[in-house]
Parts: C-alpha cells; structure tokens; sequence
C-alpha cells in the first residue's frame, strides 16, 4: 500500500472512532501563554466534537524535568478549568511500550542501530558537498543503514526510504485542518531519524506516536511549529500499523522579538491572578472573538460553541 493509500485509509478508519484528543506538555518548566493557548484549542477541539480529551506529561527527557513541574502544570490547567476526563500520563513510566515498539521496527528491518556522533554525520555530509542543515539539526545521511562497520552503536534510528533495501526518496503529504495540503520529502528534507537516544533516552518522535496509537488519539490540535514532525509520526504510524490522527496546528504565540514563546527563550510562567483574563487571550490568539462571559464555565462554553463553528466543518468535510 502507498503512503497515500495508508494514509487515506486511516483517515477514513478515524471519521468513525470517537473523538480524542489531548495536550501533552513536556514538563520543563511551568506552562506559559503560547502553551496555554495550545491547550485551550485542543480542548475546545475535543469539546466541540463532543469527545474526551486527556493530559499526557512528556517528561522522557527527564534530565531537563525539574521536580515538581509535571504537578504544576497540572495545577495550572485546573485554574483555568481545563480538566482532562481521564488521570493523566506520563511517559516516563512507559518505557517498555517503547522499546517493544522499537524492537518491532527492528524486526520489520526498518530500524537499525547507528554508530555515529553529530561530528561523524557533519564530516559525512561535508565530504558530499556541504552540511545540511535543517531546523539547527543535520540532515542524517544513512552512515549505518547497512551495518556498524565494527564501531559500537550509539543510538536507534528509522530508515527515511521509500523500501527497506533501496535509497528511493519517501514523499509523506497530508491535509492539516488550518494549514491544509502539506508536503515532505522525507528522505532527503529529515533523512534517518532517531528513535532511541546516545543516552539512552526514548525520542519524541516514537514515543508520541506509541502513547497517540495507545490511547486512541483520533484528532492533534498542537502548535504551528509542531507540524514539521507529522511526517515522520505518520510514517511510524503507518510502519507499527497504527491509525493515523487528524492534525490542527495553531497559530503560534510571539514574543516581543518576534520568535515563538518559549521555555527555551526565556517565556515566563503564565500568570493566572486572573484566570478569565487569561483565557480571554488565549481565545484572543486563537481569532475567537469577544465573548461575554462573568465565569470561567460561561466563557468556556461560549468558546467551545464559538470553536465549534469555525472548525468542526472542516473537521468532518
């Protein structure tokens, strides 16, 4: 089956799952206001589809998770009445959900075990003509797609080919609910990616496909910077027979310098003295209009009606 093919058949399995959706924070630090409008839109998504929506803790990375954090959040989302219906997840604690997934891989000879340090790779893209570089990250040139050469393995990595025993570039489209038709040469924009870390640590990249697939996820409301990692979710969606989500990437939230909020450029923690303030912007940042509402409950269930309006056509069109 192509990857067309795979990809038109999940999204028809999926029209027919009930609706679930979730924000999946990673706990480095408390949430700020790009990350609470991320949340606010998956859960007016799920609300306005009339099905559940969940918290999941990405805390793999543990190293960067200060203690406390994951609780903090999760205090946070309750000040603004953003209540998941099931006890969240963390992954951290799912690590052999994991590495059974990465084993299966393994098996189906798509993943393979990879011997090289970002200098090796550099050197190994210089020598073909220059560095390729692509979001800060080297474009992975497939050093160890046919074996070690007697060097210890370092990480895990998936294969970016269209077959598992030729190079021929692997082209992965999709429809995102907002941005609408996109288009990735995987092969040659990402090349081999990471599943399994030199440290040891579980990649993003596998993990959420493992823990979306797991917990029924039918629809993926996350942030615009976010939507570079689809194809590569879907691939390993389609390699572990996984159904495929429907994606809504969201405007992102700007700093006064002109680049995403974030933790990594010094966001500070979302203030919520004022919860119904705070959501009033994140519905602001959303293009919600102005509702009027004297409540959290009566500004959510504007909101949710609002949302619904905008977006669930297009969900089901």
């Amino acid at each position: 089956m192509s990857a067309a093919s795979a990809s038109a058949t999940s999204q028809s399995l999926g029209e027919r799952r009930p609706y679930v959706g979730r924000f999946a924070p990673s706990p480095t630090g408390p949430l700020h206001a790009g990350s609470l409008v991320a949340a606010l839109a998956s859960w007016l998504d799920a609300r306005a589809h009339q099905g559940r929506w969940l918290v999941r803790i990405e805390d793999v990375d543990g190293p960067r998770c200060p203690a406390g954090a994951d609780q903090f959040i999760l205090r946070q989302l309750a000040a603004v009445h953003l209540l998941p219906d099931e006890p969240p997840l963390w992954q951290s604690r799912r690590s052999a959900l994991y590495q059974a997934a990465l084993e299966r891989l393994a098996a189906l000879g798509w993943a393979y075990p990879c011997a090289c340090s970002r200098k090796d790779i550099a050197q190994a893209l210089a020598l073909r003509g220059g560095p390729r570089e692509r979001h800060g990250e080297l474009v992975y040139p497939g050093t160890c797609r046919h074996g070690l050469r007697g060097r210890p393995a370092r990480a895990w990595r998936l294969r970016s080919t269209a077959g598992r025993d030729d190079d021929a570039p692997l082209g992965i489209g999709w429809t995102d609910r907002r941005l609408g038709p996109q288009w990735q040469d995987l092969t040659r924009e990402v090349g081999d990616f990471v599943l399994k870390r030199a440290d040891g640590l579980w990649a993003y990249q596998l993990a959420v496909v493992v823990d979306d697939g797991e917990q029924g996820i039918t629809d993926v409301v996350r942030g615009e910077d976010l939507a570079d990692n689809t194809p590569r979710q879907m691939r390993l969606q389609q390699l572990l027979g996984l159904p495929q989500p429907r994606y809504l990437h969201t405007p992102l939230v700007l700093g006064a310098n002109g680049e995403k909020l974030s933790k990594q450029n010094g966001a500070q923690a979302l203030v919520l003295d004022d919860p119904l303030a705070a959501l009033r912007r994140a519905g602001a940042a959303l293009g919600l209009p102005e509702l009027p509402a004297a409540t959290l409950a009566d500004w959510l269930a504007a909101a949710t009606q609002a949302w619904g309006l905008r977006w669930r056509a297009a969900r089901v069109a």
